[in-house]
């Protein structure tokens, strides 16, 4: 209907390109406006008219065609009003496949996107959800559109941080209570280090040497940092399993720690590196930023370094059109560095290829969550407490559901995820239990409660025919924006791509969920006239897919009944 529309158009301003025309073509924000509506203020300085008066001209020379209701200018616009049954069956032919929303756009080529990536050792904490979360949002939303995805945790596994566990494992610690308590006893140990380390600074070189062994390979220290490294993933993997998601590669720091010398001759083959007390630095004064370290003054790698490694093997080994890091907004000049530095190691692709998609932080609204720990938050205490809330609801308003643990855990995982995502990546996110689980508020569970409403119509009118409706059925205004909402999918999911935006899902979703329970309110559905009946029981059938479709973009399940 649009390229239509931009077709008539064309006929009456040949001196903008089609392209243009339908970049300038909008949806008006009322339905007595129109469903198009076309601005002619871009027209007035080359015709020399007022744009009401060029809007009433366009308007008057428009075709007629069999699409279109009316035509009308209204002030500055030109305002089209579509053949509500032609534009009810054009949207929902489409609508209707079950590929809709999929797109062969990326067909052939690889996005890389690093995220999540907690460090070994310490627990799981509620700032590692965010990545975690839009990481894996992102990831379905490209794999939607035919891209092959690498899915990589990039986990904190290297460092002088290891040196610092193992002296405190070695001095104050022992192998029945890390294997009883797990992370719980090494983070215990790690706290214990520093604060023996301000008494006696030495342990810091003490560390070091550690690491340095590390690095050397040195089978003890080795050995001692696996141990870690397993003994990590078992309660990370515990977190993954409640949030229902995986990575393809846990690919950590470690991972590079051989290829960072053929990533220093590179760089000082190329004249980059320099020397500064010591240490050995990339100078990155000419781009506005401070310099890049690469070796510490002991000869040690950093986690620039084996971060310039790991873009080297992913491009080499995924060929990747462009990898993504999910990081914190503060690790922005970090990234920034390290992407300059691969640049100017002759990778002009550089520039276009890696993306920093930065996140904002995370805040618990005042409240105060049973923890193991009086000033972190972690992650699966959150996701637990979701669920037993969830599950307290269930019981006071369902008792009788069937599989109440199995809704508890879908609904309440999915309301932490979806008041993350609603909001933009860049803004703060507030735990509010009270506005997160809200079933009537903007979030996760209304969302997930109109799909189990949709699934309950289904269940209510038992057999029904939608392979050949009557559309004149489903032209009332109800009906109308909820088709319209239908029709924006495809492009809603292109537009979260292109703006690494999880959020731009999560609004489109609650849209859906809003407009289908205003057409639910104005229409009976189980009615006894069949042709009324299946008209409009198709358009519960495309609402439930779509919300469905859409909260699996979001990484959120659905649940039948609540």
């Amino acid at each position: 209907m649009k390229n239509k529309i931009i077709e008539l158009l064309s006929k009456n301003i040949p001196d903008i390109d089609k392209e243009e025309l339908g970049n300038l073509l909008e949806i008006p924000p009322k339905p007595d406006m129109g469903d198009y509506a076309f601005p002619c203020f871009r027209l007035a300085k080359t015709l020399r008219k007022a744009p009401p008066l060029i809007a009433s001209e366009i308007a008057s020379n428009i075709e007629p065609a069999d699409f279109l209701q009316k035509v009308e200018s209204n002030g500055a616009y030109v305002n089209f009003f579509l053949n509500k049954e032609g534009l009810v069956k054009s949207i929902l032919e489409k609508a209707s496949k079950d590929d809709f929303g999929s797109s062969d756009e990326g067909a052939g080529k690889t996005i890389c996107i690093d995220y999540s990536s907690p460090n070994v050792a310490k627990n799981f904490h509620v700032g590692h959800l965010r990545t975690t979360i839009i990481g894996n949002s992102i990831y379905k939303i490209y794999s939607k559109l035919g891209y092959h995805v690498e899915r990589i945790n990039h986990l904190g596994d290297w460092g002088t941080q290891f040196g610092k566990l193992i002296v405190a494992y070695k001095k104050w610690g022992d192998e029945a209570s890390v294997k009883e308590k797990g992370i719980e006893e090494l983070m215990r140990l790690y706290v214990v280090f520093h604060e023996e380390a301000k008494k006696d600074p030495s342990l810091e070189d003490e560390a070091r040497a550690w690491f340095h062994k590390m690095e050397l390979g040195d089978e003890e220290a080795l050995k001692i940092w696996r141990w870690f490294v397993d003994i990590s993933l078992v309660e990370y993997k515990r977190t993954y399993d409640l949030l229902g998601l995986d990575f393809d590669h846990f690919t950590g720091e470690s991972f590079y720690r051989d290829m960072t010398d053929d990533v220093v001759s590179k760089i000082e083959n190329a004249g980059l590196l320099t020397e500064s007390e010591g240490a050995k630095i990339v100078d990155l004064e000419a781009y506005d930023m401070p310099p890049c370290l690469i070796l510490k003054n002991d000869g040690s790698s950093i986690y620039a370094t084996r971060d310039i490694a790991a873009i080297f093997y992913r491009k080499n080994t995924y060929n990747f059109t462009k990898c993504l890091y999910v990081t914190g907004q503060e690790q922005k000049l970090h990234f920034s560095q390290v992407f300059k530095v691969v640049e100017l190691l002759g990778n002009e692709w550089a520039a276009d290829s890696l993306v920093h998609i930065p996140y904002g932080l995370v805040s618990l609204a005042g409240e105060k969550l049973s923890t193991r720990d009086g000033n972190v938050i972690y992650a699966e205490d959150i996701l637990k407490e979701a669920i037993s809330k969830i599950k307290e609801i269930i019981i006071e308003k369902n008792p009788d559901l069937p599989n109440k643990d199995e809704v508890s855990k879908t609904v309440g995982v999915g309301a932490v995820m979806f008041n993350d995502l609603y909001n933009q990546r860049i803004k703060d996110v507030s735990f509010n239990w009270n506005k997160l689980l809200n079933p009537d508020g903007e979030t996760g569970p209304y969302v997930q409660y109109t799909y189990a409403r949709c699934s309950s119509i289904l269940r209510n009118v038992g057999e029904y025919d939608i392979s050949d409706i009557d559309y004149s059925f489903i032209t009332d205004p109800a009906s109308i924006a909820l088709i319209k909402d239908f029709d924006r999918f495809p492009s809603i999911i292109e537009d979260a791509a292109a703006k690494y935006e999880p959020s731009v899902i999560a609004r489109y979703v609650m849209d859906v969920a809003h407009s289908f329970n205003k057409f639910y309110t104005d229409n009976h559905i189980n009615v006894e006239d069949e042709a009324t009946r299946n008209a409009r029981v198709s358009l519960v059938v495309i609402t439930r897919r779509i919300i469905k479709d859409a909260l699996a973009l979001l990484g959120i399940g659905v649940v039948e009944q609540m």
